[in-house]
């Protein structure tokens, strides 16, 4: 059937854009898949950041010669195996990792589309953009360009020391992985053309550590030209989820290198790739208010209007995380309940109660999993729209996402489904288009009603900077005359906000 699609371009006269790209760096040979769609897989951004590139900035791509062939994922990056549900399709694992993979529609390269990229999520420790969730084709059969990016991880993507810092050119160090996916967005701009592209209409996403990253990338003065709209998916780098000072993680590289009796970078550099992963497991690597990429914190950049001035969509889960993450293991009533926040707010624990107060045993699974969510990453994620919202002076759109996981295809007859709602990470795949890829859950109409639903939003957002269109439930904006917030389920609509005292009680802790 391939054969058959890629001879009747031919004979149409297309095949050779159909397969072929000319990008600043050299010609890229794709794969006309099934569905019409090219991809480019393996596509270099950025020089493999070895050696004595380990550590800095990424550099400008290389030029090659004669058409490369783009037709398998490049390595993933370095990291461990730390999430059960990551199902890669990379060419292994290595530092050499600075690749991202186009998917296109396109049949001329003056077809100016709108184009997504899009960052993995994984804590800044795992992730990959060959996984089957994030393939791009199910998008790109909507008419947009969907691109995702390799970052650098861990150790390798955020090792902050004064050394670093010292011979740095801006004075600053970490961040490595952040600064990876602007350069990604430095090549898009340069050559999403030649892919049938629009370099002025791109839009940013990634969910998690993804959606983190979006912040970050709104927030750096680096990125301003390079994107025109925003997608954050449960994260971000306000509230609890802060970068740290650079002095703070700079002391945390010393440490680390102290501890393992590297006297100088060069010993850093020399240890293997390999070697190296396995030695960082003792390590804390986070981002930080470097002063390059992140001048300041992203709270104060955003709460002064300094950031990137886009739309932005983004919301998260209803049950990012499970209310064991308040009470352990303790059996889910009112005295456990109290009892678990009274450890974890000590004297400000009847603020936690007045907002988050079960009536009986019964409320207490709910509010558990509400109190453990916020905490985890849905707070960290209305700060980030609330400020943008207030400072920006386009559109802001947030949903809840609350279409909840079928039971697993594998599942004994008469199975219970305990879930209480959308666990993190679990929007993905309905996003994105990609619900076939994962064979674990035993999916029904309505999961792919609501996937066709969040899928048309995010095309049309990608598009024109607004979700709304024919056929699908009014979004209003947070700053309309009606704001509301949109559920994303099987039967998708939009409602008032109804848990604003609980981010706000959720803001004094960290609004100082």
């Amino acid at each position: 059937m391939k054969k058959i699609f890629v001879l009747m371009l031919t004979l149409l006269g297309v095949q050779t854009y159909a397969q072929q790209a000319k990008t600043a760096n050299g010609v890229l040979q794709g794969v006309t898949e099934a569905s019409g769609v090219v991809s480019y897989k393996g596509v270099p951004f950025a020089q493999p950041p070895v050696g004595d590139l380990r550590w800095k900035e990424p550099q400008a791509p290389l030029n090659w010669k004669g058409v490369r062939k783009a037709d398998h994922f490049g390595p993933q990056a370095m990291q461990r195996a730390i999430y059960s549900d990551m199902m890669f399709r990379s060419d292994g694992k290595s530092e050499d990792c600075l690749y991202l993979n186009v998917w296109t529609p396109a049949k001329s390269p003056t077809e100016k589309l709108a184009v997504l990229v899009y960052f993995y999520g994984g804590g800044l420790n795992a992730g990959d953009g060959s996984e089957y969730r994030y393939d791009g084709e199910a998008l790109a059969k909507k008419g947009i360009i969907s691109i995702t990016v390799n970052y650098r991880l861990g150790i390798f993507g955020f090792l902050a020391h004064p050394d670093l810092t010292a011979e740095s050119q801006h004075h600053a160090s970490g961040n490595y992985g952040l600064m990876d996916q602007h350069a990604a967005l430095v090549w898009v701009k340069k050559n999403i053309a030649a892919f049938g592209g629009d370099p002025n209409k791109v839009t940013i996403a990634g969910e998690s550590a993804g959606s983190m990253s979006v912040c970050g990338q709104i927030a750096s003065p680096l990125s301003k030209g390079l994107f025109v709209g925003g997608i954050g998916e449960s994260g971000s780098f306000l509230g609890n989820l802060s970068p740290v000072p650079l002095a703070d993680a700079e002391a945390r590289g010393v440490k680390f290198a102290t501890g393992i009796n590297a006297k100088s970078l060069a010993d850093l550099r020399k240890i293997p790739a390999d070697t190296l992963l396995k030695i960082s497991a003792r390590g804390n690597f986070p981002t930080t208010i470097d002063g390059y990429f992140l001048p300041e914190s992203p709270q104060a950049i955003f709460s002064t209007g300094r950031q990137m001035d886009v739309p932005l969509l983004a919301g998260w889960n209803t049950a990012e995380v499970g209310a064991g993450n308040v009470l352990g293991k303790a059996e889910p009533t009112i005295d456990n309940f109290k009892a678990a926040v009274q450890r974890l707010y000590g004297e400000r624990a009847d603020d936690i109660l007045k907002v988050y107060n079960p009536a009986t045993d019964a409320d207490v699974l709910q509010i558990a999993t509400d109190l453990s969510s916020d905490r985890f990453i849905a707070y960290a994620t209305w700060k980030f729209i609330d400020l943008h919202s207030k400072t920006n002076g386009h559109p802001v759109y947030r949903y809840l996402f609350a279409k909840k996981r079928p039971i697993m295809a594998n599942a004994p007859a008469g199975t219970v489904d305990h879930a209480i709602g959308a666990a993190h990470a679990s929007d993905i795949e309905y996003a994105l288009g990609n619900l076939s890829t994962n064979k674990v859950y035993a999916w029904t109409a309505d999961d792919y009603k609501a996937s066709e639903t969040m899928q048309n939003y995010f095309v049309k957002f990608v598009k024109t900077g607004n979700p709304n269109g024919a056929g699908l439930p009014t979004w209003y904006g947070l700053q309309s005359s009606i704001p509301k917030v949109m559920v994303i389920d099987a039967e998708s609509k939009s409602q008032p906000e109804k848990n604003a005292k609980r981010y706000l009680v959720m803001d004094s802790f960290y609004n100082k």
